[in-house]
């Protein structure tokens, strides 16, 4: 399969599944509340929010949110991201078993996928706020059988998992799909793209790019 071909013919918002994971405690985060509810600014949006804008703003299609520690009746707490889950196109999907790594909530997206009639998932974090809407445009719309963003060379969200791996994803663990990239480098497309990967973990974390 060709590299430099970038657009799948005849792919369709039916097809293909944009997946937000939002399952995770967020214990490093050490302050009143989880992180994926705390502002980005003062009177700015959420970090929860300004991610699943990106991933709807992208106009992929279908939107899935795995959630785990927070359920979606805590993120409803906030008014802005309960408008953004009312939008038609996002669906809810609860991971029972978030507490044993990412890995787990990567096959809640994969069933969910797979009862949809999905071919292709593209899954970012929640608390990577900062990734373009280019960027999920460009990895969703590249072939291969794993498409993974890059930015200054270096591997990030978002990824596009293409059904016929699935079943090569790890069960359980937080690796989610760096291990099966790391092993089948075959397999693996890498796209420039612009914007950051970066995570928020930490109150330092949010407060440096409160400050930039």
């Amino acid at each position: 399969m060709s590299e430099e071909k970038t657009a799948r013919p005849g792919a369709t918002a039916d097809t293909q599944l944009t997946v937000l994971l939002a399952a995770g405690a967020g214990k490093r985060f050490e302050d009143i509340g989880h992180k994926l509810l705390a502002r980005l600014t003062e009177t700015g949006p959420t970090i929860i929010e300004r991610a699943l804008t990106q991933a709807l703003d992208a106009r992929l299609g279908r939107v899935l949110i795995v959630t785990g520690a927070l359920d979606e009746a805590a993120l409803r707490t906030d008014p802005s991201v309960a408008r953004l889950l009312d939008d038609q196109r996002v669906i809810m999907r609860h991971n029972p078993d978030w507490a044993s790594g990412q890995a787990s909530s990567v096959q809640v997206a994969v069933a969910a996928a797979a009862a949809l009639g999905a071919d292709d998932i593209v899954v970012g974090l929640a608390d990577q706020p900062f990734i373009d809407v280019v960027a999920w445009q460009q990895v969703a719309e590249r072939l291969g059988p794993i498409a993974v963003a890059t930015y200054d060379g270096r591997r990030g969200n978002p990824v596009k998992l293409h059904a016929s791996v699935w079943g090569l994803l790890p069960a359980s663990g937080d690796d989610g799909a760096r291990v099966l990239m790391r092993n089948r480098p075959d397999l693996v497309v890498e796209v420039p793209c612009p914007g950051s990967a970066a995570d928020i973990d930490t109150v330092e974390d949010l407060h440096r790019w409160q400050n930039n």
